[in-house]
């Protein structure tokens, strides 16, 4: 790690660093990690511990129980796809499949050039005008799978 990396990781450390007697909240001091990181390496998970005075099993347990956590630095761009019922009931499947299709990775992977990682996520609220692809906090409707190329283009 660099030494950037190794002052923001010490500084969300020290932010969520509970003071007793308050319980030691780990989602929070995941979500520090995140946002200053861009991900909470697996390699922290003895000084998250240390640092809460919790087991690095809990620690792995909630990291591994929230959808939004993630392990692996995104892409510059995440590409969400809504599974939700409307979502799905409208073709949304068929959409998730192109963009794979088209960025040619995995879920929860970034492209090689780092530029997309594609994630799904349970309902993005926007039913009425499904299927659904959040790109970004841009938020897109109606989207077909004829769509995504020109959908995808803009975000470099």
């Amino acid at each position: 790690m660099t030494t950037r990396h190794n002052a923001k990781l010490a500084e969300a450390l020290e932010s969520c660093r509970p003071v007793s007697p308050a319980k030691p909240n780990i989602l929070k001091m995941l979500l520090a990690i995140q946002s200053a990181l861009g991900h909470v390496p697996v390699n922290t998970l003895p000084q998250i511990a240390q640092t809460l005075g919790v087991t690095e099993a809990q620690v792995a347990g909630v990291l591994s129980y929230y959808s939004d956590l993630r392990t692996q630095l995104p892409g510059r761009h995440l590409i969400r796809v809504c599974m939700g019922e409307s979502c799905m009931a409208n073709h949304g499947g068929r959409v998730f499949r192109a963009i794979q299709d088209h960025v040619q990775v995995a879920v929860g992977e970034a492209t090689p050039e780092n530029r997309f990682t594609v994630e799904t996520m349970s309902c993005a609220g926007n039913c009425a005008v499904s299927p659904t692809v959040m790109i970004d906090e841009d938020l897109r409707g109606r989207v077909t799978p004829s769509d995504v190329p020109s959908l995808l283009g803009p975000y470099k």
